[in-house]
């Protein structure tokens, strides 16, 4: 991109197929995710703004062309299938460093491995890392239906949680119970809060927020004593301003999840995280999440894709197909 512009304003170019440093992968790119900070960073309103030009994009899922020279001993070969997640994304080909790679898990194809590298340890992190989430507790997941509601889903029920989701529609609240929450609350309903609390053991309220939304005021409403409310996005676009009594009267803690330091802060914990998302998934307790009532073929397609995610339109992780051409690259 050369200008901020919104996603019908994209445009495919095609340049030579990229060079990678020696430390770096070169990967053809089968399958391309969509997510919310891709469309403010197309509007120049991300906290991470590269300098011009720049591809957009971020997760993917492809395969190895070219290794590493500087690495003795590379993790991945040629041929190998993997996921990431990089600036740049939205191209046919991308030059990667090894720490943003892992391998497409044992079953899934490149769709369904395109949108784990954002939302997958997003969600895990959320609920256990920060939350502490276990067998018999109640968990309220905010936008059940997205991406990382979806994942948040599965994680909760995977430690034998009970999940009460939230969404702004009956089919989006329809895709929530098909990954497993036991109950469907639409937060476009006046009294909602109140809805959630019948649902809990004598009516006081759940153990677990998940918000990706910035519900925290309304969440307080329907949270136990000692409850826990993880902030993990602001989809809705403000910065809320919660009652702080509410908080003290109930004894909730409220805190952040910011999974994108942690590479950086804690290192030890992104490996942590990944063998735990990986053994959920051979123990089939955690799968894609792709939007399938519509398909979206070819990077023509991401601004179709993504102004449909911006207008909530959508559910789960929209993964645009990218078909590989002979000579050059597209971005």
């Amino acid at each position: 991109m050369s200008t901020f512009e919104g996603p019908s304003d994209l445009v495919v170019s095609s340049l030579p197929t990229p060079v990678p440093s020696s430390s770096q992968y070169l990967l053809a790119i089968h399958a391309t995710a969509t997510n919310f900070f891709d469309l403010l960073q197309i509007r120049g309103k991300y906290q991470h703004q590269p300098p011009f030009p720049w591809i957009s994009g971020s997760e993917f899922s492809g395969t190895v062309l070219s290794v590493p020279t500087a690495l003795s001993k590379a993790k991945f070969s040629v041929g190998d299938c993997v996921f990431g997640a990089s600036q740049g994304g939205y191209a046919t080909h991308i030059c990667c460093e090894e720490e943003r790679l892992r391998p497409v898990p044992k079953g899934w194809g490149f769709l369904e491995a395109a949108g784990l590298m954002v939302t997958a340890p997003t969600s895990y992190a959320a609920l256990v890392t920060r939350a502490g989430v276990k067998k018999g507790d109640f968990v309220l997941i905010h936008a059940a239906a997205g991406g990382v509601g979806l994942a948040a889903v599965q994680v909760a029920k995977a430690f034998g949680a009970t999940v009460i989701a939230t969404a702004g529609s009956a089919r989006k609240l329809e895709v929530a119970k098909s990954y497993g929450a036991d109950y469907g609350i639409d937060y476009n309903a006046a009294g909602w809060e109140a809805e959630v609390k019948k649902l809990t053991p004598k009516g006081n309220g759940v153990d677990i927020v998940f918000d990706p939304v910035g519900m925290v005021e309304k969440s307080l409403r329907c949270t136990a004593w000692n409850g826990r409310i993880v902030v993990v996005g602001f989809a809705a676009g403000t910065f809320e301003k919660v009652a702080m009594n509410r908080v003290l009267l109930k004894n909730v803690s409220i805190v952040g999840l910011h999974w994108g330091m942690y590479a950086t802060e804690e290192t030890e914990k992104v490996e942590e995280v990944w063998r735990a998302l990986f053994r959920l998934m051979e123990d089939r307790k955690f799968r894609g999440t792709v939007y399938t009532d519509q398909e979206f073929v070819g990077l023509e397609s991401v601004g179709q894709a993504l102004g449909m995610l911006g207008r909530r339109e959508t559910w789960g992780k929209v993964v645009v197909k990218v078909p590989q051409e002979e000579g050059g690259s597209k971005l």
